[in-house]
């Protein structure tokens, strides 16, 4: 037996905002970081501006900058103190841009969070569901060149979020998976555990929209926030204080007519002068996330809400599947998390199936009764790192190692084999 198989997956979700990191088998991961990385420049451009014939000087320069570097939170924290530091974020929209990054930012969660050799543990990593097959073969020659390690699993993100949603004992793997982080939004319906790819659909508004539709408000409404300061304090506002309403209008009365009641007030202290200040939190609490109902609130650009979004997606999967994806809608991503999101979702879309089977009805006078359609959209406390989750529960299985792409095949095949990954048919 492989004495690695003996020890705990590691379990690494990438993402545009933010990286969940931990062991199989655990319920919560161990590190959630932001998905940054920031390098020395100076060694950088020392490296770049030594003449050749000084090549010692040059390669040394070179050395330190591989070395010096920072991940998550520490690169944000050095980029502020440093002027020597530049930030370089890896991931956009959901897909790898930066390649030698995202290798130093895998090197850092291995050994200065995890602190795990990756040669003792088997690897499953994440991947957007409109990832091309080569960005998977560079993940298997970094995961297998780089760091050695005796086994990979790459899976579809939205295939782990369906795996976390499950509310009975039996995992339930045909459902939608309704995605929504910081940089990338995709409904993906999924059948039997396979993505139908054909009917995936991704809308151009996630968390980082909301954050800076909240920003938008707060500025346009004059409100005494250091400019240095402004987007991460929208950020927090966003993540603390905003909620899902039922009807905008009624709500804006509301606070119309109370404003002591809703209204917050957010304190805090200049980064430059240390002077504290505040600022009030009004209609933003609730018009942050109704960009996702009302998109034209935000951009003319794209007007589509996404109950309507997710209704298009269910009806171009093929026909045997449509009421099962509407029964098991599963949120995922920690923009889903706002309060009753998932009832005003459930709510929406509702609508929009009880009307379709109405005008159905109507065309054919009355006389064939539909059976109505069952909307069912899961919410769970876990939503937020569901993803990560959901790996841990399949690493943790005796399925996952036999699946995986082990050294020995990399060896022998190259890394054309990590553009298939096999589904876990002992799960369901």
């Amino acid at each position: 037996m492989d004495p690695a198989a003996a020890r705990p997956a590691v379990v690494i979700d990438s993402g545009t905002g933010y990286t969940k990191m931990g062991f199989a088998g655990n319920v919560e991961p161990c590190f959630i970081v932001p998905s940054v990385v920031a390098v020395n420049e100076s060694f950088l451009n020392q490296s770049k501006n030594s003449s050749k014939a000084n090549w010692l000087a040059q390669h040394n320069a070179g050395v330190m900058a591989d070395l010096d570097f920072f991940i998550g939170d520490e690169a944000l924290a050095k980029s502020r103190s440093s002027s020597t530091y530049n930030l370089s974020y890896p991931i956009r929209k959901g897909q790898v841009y930066n390649w030698d990054a995202m290798e130093r930012f895998w090197q850092q969660c291995m050994f200065n969070y995890l602190r795990c050799d990756p040669e003792d543990h088997y690897f499953l990593l994440t991947e957007s569901p409109l990832t091309a097959p080569e960005s998977r073969e560079y993940t298997g020659e970094i995961m297998f060149e780089t760091f050695n390690v005796p086994g990979l699993y790459i899976a579809v993100n939205s295939v782990l979020a369906l795996a976390a949603g499950y509310t009975t004992s039996k995992c339930e793997m045909t459902g939608v998976v309704v995605d929504i982080g910081d940089g990338a939004s995709h409904i993906v319906p999924v059948a039997d555990g396979y993505v139908i790819g054909s009917s995936i659909r991704s809308i151009p508004i996630a968390g980082k929209d909301v954050t800076l539709f909240v920003h938008q408000l707060m500025k346009e409404r004059g409100e005494n926030v250091p400019p240095e300061d402004s987007f991460e304090v929208a950020r927090k506002v966003k993540e603390m204080y905003c909620y899902t309403c039922s009807d905008i209008v009624k709500e804006f009365n509301k606070h119309d007519r109370e404003p002591g009641k809703y209204l917050k007030n957010w304190k805090g202290i200049k980064p430059k002068t240390g002077a504290p200040y505040s600022c009030d939190i009004g209609y933003e609490r609730f018009l942050g996330p109704e960009v996702f109902f009302n998109p034209e609130i935000y951009s003319s650009e794209f007007t589509t809400p996404l109950p309507t979004v997710i209704d298009r997606c269910i009806q171009s999967a093929p026909i045997d599947t449509r009421r099962a994806l509407y029964k098991n809608i599963v949120l995922s991503g920690g923009s889903t998390m706002f309060k009753d999101f998932h009832r005003r979702l459930q709510r929406d879309l509702k609508k929009i199936v009880d009307a379709r089977i109405l005008a159905s009805e109507a065309r054919l006078g009355g006389e064939i009764k539909s059976h109505p359609v069952e909307v069912n959209v899961i919410s769970h406390p876990i939503q937020r790192f569901a993803v990560w989750f959901g790996g841990s529960v399949l690493a943790s299985t005796p399925e996952f190692f036999a699946a995986c792409h082990t050294k020995a095949e990399y060896d022998e095949y190259g890394a054309s084999i990590c553009r298939t990954n096999p589904v876990f048919k002992g799960m369901y």
